[in-house]
């Protein structure tokens, strides 16, 4: 945990955010934060370009549409041509048959490193039916362990690391699942929360190429860590918008060395 959170602040990666609208400016805050470079490029004619001068890429497909659909298979290319990291967030993927063909379009072509969503998001991706709405996880989440076989599953099939992120996350490639136990119910009521955890795993990703699961679980460990943090700031006048500020400072604040000791997390 220590040394992979060193290596941002250490070497201050680029990533890039091909991300949706609502969330852009708190995924670049929460990059900023942990000591990466945010560069938020959409232009189909530009990102390779851009994605070619990154460290690692994020795809988000939160508020996706054929302009930005074509930007991501462009730059999702780039990446894999160059060995750059790629991380898919498939936002809200299963309320609507347009999202669940081109996320299934981009997993088929592009290569991730690590694939985020929640327990709704991941299950579509695993063709498994779901009563997600909108970006929100599933009326009904299933046991631990069952998500952790629908990961290793998926992680099997994609090549990816899957981070299933909820009250209790899971972490998993094909052989190994990790359950983190950090953070606060309250990290539902802020948007974007998700968004910004799937930029902070392609920061910690993006310089500890080696080492993907540990390196995700690190950054979920410090997402819900922050959130523990940011919550313990909490005064009678705060709401959801000061929360939503206290986690990138406590994100900002956050030392390797209190990563390292208050970070909860098991191997399943």
């Amino acid at each position: 945990m220590k040394s992979i959170l060193e290596n941002i602040r250490l070497k201050t990666p680029l990533i890039h955010c091909i991300t949706n609208y609502v969330t852009a400016n708190d995924c670049a805050n929460i990059l900023l934060a942990c000591g990466a470079r945010p560069v938020m490029a959409d232009e189909p004619d530009e990102v390779s370009e851009i994605t070619a001068s990154a460290d690692a890429l994020c795809i988000n497909t939160g508020t996706v549409n054929d302009f930005t659909v074509q930007a991501m298979f462009e730059a999702g290319k780039t990446a894999n041509r160059l060995g750059i990291p790629a991380v898919l967030d498939p936002a809200g993927t299963g309320s609507s048959g347009y999202r669940r063909k081109k996320v299934s379009e981009m997993i088929e072509k592009i290569r991730f490193a690590a694939i985020r969503g929640n327990a709704s998001e991941i299950m579509t991706l695993a063709g498994i039916e779901t009563k997600g709405r909108g970006v929100d996880s599933s009326v009904s989440v299933p046991p631990v362990y069952e998500l952790a076989g629908i990961a290793k599953a998926l992680s099997g099939r994609t090549g990816a690391v899957i981070c299933i992120t909820g009250e209790t996350d899971i972490i998993s490639d094909e052989l190994t699942s990790f359950c983190v136990h950090n953070g606060d119910a309250l990290m539902s009521r802020v948007t974007g929360t998700g968004c910004q955890l799937s930029a902070l795993i392609s920061a910690f990703v993006s310089v500890n190429r080696d080492k993907i699961l540990n390196a995700a679980v690190a950054a979920v460990c410090a997402m819900g860590l922050c959130g523990e943090k940011a919550k313990k700031r909490m005064t009678s006048p705060d709401g959801n918008a000061s929360y939503g500020n206290y986690i990138i400072d406590a994100v900002f604040n956050l030392t390797p060395q209190q990563l390292e000791s208050g970070a909860k997390y098991e191997i399943l």
